[in-house]
């Protein structure tokens, strides 16, 4: 079948689609909880300046700040490989929207445990790191597994700037052989296993901090 002499180029295709996704996802996480405990336990310059990040990337085109990171920051002399300008992009997506995420999660957590652990003299980064942040990642896990699967579909964007992941491949594949159904079934079949395993990942990443939640509470009970 001619449909196996593409899978080479897209495999290669979409090893640098799950490396640029995994990656932004790290990024962006991290992103997402400082910009989010900033929101709730910063001061009122740290808590806007975060209020700021978030609102910019999630009120304008992911789309559109890809190109600008590309084709508008070398005009004022700070440029990025094509590569590293994907991951920053879609990990400040990550970030913006992730720090939403954090910030609910956290201001979730009842009042009456916060005040709890300030009766017992915790300090305000010590309540938040041992009671709040604990209790509020259960919360976080399902919502920050949606983003990383719409974090892999909206990787595919990244090829409008020359990065050969799997869409460019398959673009160029397509171009050269005019094959337009073999070769977008291969790539909408690839998609779909890249995010079933991210699927599966992220659902056994909550179940342990479940089962690690649960633990402590039934050793004092």
């Amino acid at each position: 079948m001619q449909w196996v002499s593409y899978l080479p180029s897209l495999a290669q295709g979409a090893l640098v689609t799950a490396w640029i996704t995994l990656a932004a996802i790290a990024i962006g996480a991290l992103l997402a909880f400082v910009a989010g405990i900033a929101r709730v336990e910063g001061g009122r310059i740290v808590s806007t300046l975060a209020l700021c990040y978030t609102e910019l990337f999630r009120g304008t085109s992911l789309l559109v700040q890809l190109f600008w990171f590309y084709y508008a920051l070398p005009l004022i002399g700070i440029s990025f490989e094509p590569v590293a300008t994907g991951i920053l992009v879609l990990a400040l997506h990550v970030g913006a929207y992730g720090s939403e995420i954090v910030r609910g999660a956290l201001a979730s957590v009842s009042v009456q445990q916060v005040e709890a652990a300030r009766a017992l003299n915790f300090g305000r980064w010590h309540t938040l790191v041992h009671v709040t942040l604990p209790q509020a990642l259960i919360e976080m896990l399902p919502a920050f597994g949606n983003l990383a699967i719409e974090t892999l579909k909206l990787s595919s964007l990244v090829s409008l700037i020359s990065i050969a992941d799997l869409t460019f491949r398959a673009q160029s594949i397509r171009n050269l052989t005019l094959d337009s159904a073999g070769v977008y079934t291969l790539t909408l079949v690839g998609y779909f296993a890249m995010s079933l395993v991210l699927m599966m990942v992220m659902r056994l990443i909550e179940r342990l901090a479940r089962r690690g939640a649960a633990f402590p509470r039934a050793a004092h009970s």
